[in-house]
């Protein structure tokens, strides 16, 4: 087996707003499988580190990348504890190279046009002005859940937003969720979900920054809202993830492969919240149109019927063409389309 890489830089659209600071572009990588024997035949998967939110945000990052490859190339095996995203495209690559490297690295109902996962819209932050458009945008889309970013503007701002909404779709036709992407404090946390829960909201991820455990199950316990975990999750793994989970008690966790160690790594999240009555929704996390497929392959042989938490591909304007589509407020695999891949730039 021979193993190649690229770096790729998607440039936004528009500038991407979070509680972190605006998006202008996103680095990602991507590796290449390949069986010298059967010419043609390769895997490729999207090693998708997000850079001052993956915990393996490091120096050295493309230079375990290298690591990596070249140990495959050489049939040695690579430790990848300490690298999600790594593990996320590997696994990815692996599942497509099995399958006949037709990017399908989970074939089934959803590859052939017969299965669609439901998504919900995502409202990116901004002004008042460009939040209530793209609110408005989302509902003509024919989303009936909606996600909003929340703690770039002012409260009051924004629970204007909410009560835009309200005035013309009850809780029963559309549902909200609020991601505040550790944007609370402890003092001000409680007051803000009151406020907020004023308006039928469904749930809220990451009120506070990750590693506040207390803090955050005191808030789990007594908040109108229910709460989801998301960057809580990221750099736990092994005994800390049902220690986390019994410390905190959220009603939901969000997950995301390409930060929690791939597909197996969401695999150990999901059965250690199903031991404790723990739901969850799978999110993407701003990953080319490769990773983004590979996510909701996976994600629709799940079964899931909550509304999931994935793109659509449309942000950026260098993304990858492939066979996915935005129907209305779900995502389906149109096997008549082909993908659109580039030349890349593969190293070894």
């Amino acid at each position: 087996m021979k193993a190649k890489y690229c770096r790729y830089v998607l440039q936004f659209k528009q500038p991407a707003g979070t509680s972190r600071g605006v998006l202008h572009e996103k680095e990602t990588f991507f590796i290449r499988l390949e069986d010298e024997e059967a010419p043609g035949v390769y895997g490729i998967g999207e090693c998708a580190v997000f850079r001052g939110l993956s915990c393996d945000d490091v120096p050295h990052y493309e230079e375990k990348l290298q690591e990596l490859c070249r140990n495959i190339s050489n049939e040695r095996d690579t430790d990848l504890s300490e690298f999600p995203s790594l593990t996320f495209g590997l696994e990815t690559a692996i599942y497509d190279f099995v399958n006949g490297g037709r990017r399908m690295p989970f074939p089934g109902d959803f590859t052939e046009g017969l299965q669609e996962v439901p998504i919900n819209g995502l409202v990116w932050m901004g002004t008042k002005e460009e939040m209530l458009r793209r609110i408005d945008d989302k509902i003509k889309a024919g989303f009936t859940t909606i996600k909003l970013k929340v703690g770039a503007i002012d409260v009051e701002s924004e629970l204007e937003l909410l009560k835009h909404i309200r005035k013309v779709f009850t809780p029963e036709v559309l549902t909200i969720r609020l991601d505040a992407n550790g944007g609370f404090t402890p003092a001000n946390a409680m007051e803000r979900l009151e406020a907020f829960a004023r308006y039928g909201v469904h749930s809220i991820e990451q009120p506070l920054k990750q590693g506040q455990w207390e803090e955050m199950a005191r808030l789990c316990a007594s908040s109108p809202i229910d709460i989801a975990l998301d960057e809580e999750l990221i750099g736990l793994r092994g005994s800390r993830v049902g220690e986390m989970l019994d410390a905190v008690k959220p009603k939901y966790i969000i997950l995301k492969p390409s930060l929690i160690g791939g597909f197996s790594g969401a695999q150990e999240w999901m059965q250690q919240a199903a031991m404790r009555g723990i739901g969850g929704w799978i999110t993407s996390a701003l990953e080319s149109n490769i990773g983004l497929n590979a996510i909701a392959q996976w994600t629709a042989q799940l079964g899931a019927e909550l509304p999931q938490g994935l793109g659509t591909g449309a942000l950026f304007t260098n993304n990858i063409g492939c066979p996915l589509e935005q129907t209305g407020e779900t995502l389906r695999y149109n096997p008549a389309k082909n993908w659109a891949l580039p030349e890349f730039d593969w190293k070894e």
